[in-house]
This record gives C-alpha cells, sequence and structure tokens, in this order.
C-alpha cells in the first residue's frame, strides 16, 4: 500500500491530499529515509511523521484495506512515539504566551512600560 493511502488509512491525516502534501515536503520518512507519495510500505516498517511540530513514530503491524475506524487502529499500528515529543510541544506553547499575535495592533500603555523596564533593568 502507499504511504500516503496508508497515512490516511490509519487516521494521521484527514484526506489522502493532505498525507501526498506531506509527503511532498519531507515531513514523512519510512527507515530514516524522505520518501514519495507512492513509496510503497510494508509492514515492520518504522514511520516518521512530522506533524503539528510533533515527530510521531510508528511501526506497521499490517496492511488495512480500506480507512478503518479509529478504535481498530491500534490493530494496524505500534505508537513509538516518545513522550519528550509532546512535554516539548507543551513548553512551546507556553513560550509563545507571551508575544502578540499578529494584527492585534500596537503595543498598550502596560506594554511599553514592560518593554521600558525590560531595557532598563538590562543596560
Amino acid at each position: 500500500m502507499r504511504v500516503d493511502k496508508y497515512l490516511w488509512c490509519v487516521r494521521y491525516f484527514k484526506t489522502r491530499n493532505m498525507a501526498t502534501q506531506a509527503c511532498r515536503k519531507g515531513q514523512i520518512k519510512v527507515n530514516g529515509d524522505a520518501v514519495k507519495p507512492s513509496r510503497e510500505v510494508y509492514p515492520q516498517d518504522v514511520l516518521v511523521v512530522r506533524k503539528n511540530q510533533i515527530n510521531y513514530k510508528l511501526r506497521v503491524n499490517d496492511i488495512p484495506e480500506s480507512r478503518i475506524g479509529a478504535k481498530l487502529v491500534d490493530i494496524y499500528r505500534t505508537d513509538l512515539t516518545p513522550k519528550e515529543e509532546f512535554e516539548a510541544k507543551d513548553l512551546l506553547k507556553y513560550s509563545k504566551d507571551y508575544y502578540r499575535k499578529k494584527g492585534e495592533g500596537r503595543p498598550t500603555k502596560k506594554d511599553r512600560r514592560d518593554i521600558d523596564n525590560y531595557y532598563d533593568e538590562n543596560e
């Protein structure tokens, strides 16, 4: 089965087109090699899928006939993703809390005072 179809079947991507685009961007690796969407996947292959800034690592147990229900996904793959990947995502979320979102406009008076105090302390 093609790698893009497999990832769609085991519900890592919502559409096959999204899985294909991820392959073309180099976000999918099979046994350590970046692959094209047409690469065949076999049982015992190890896939690394970069999605939402997390490197999911999974082993192919079996090849499904077609897209399967969410409860049956564990039959066809084994999740080998280390916990550190998810913890790094949480830390990244906390680091972004301070920054203003694009389009929020000019800094407020409080923001300006905080910026000035920061520069005064570091000089």
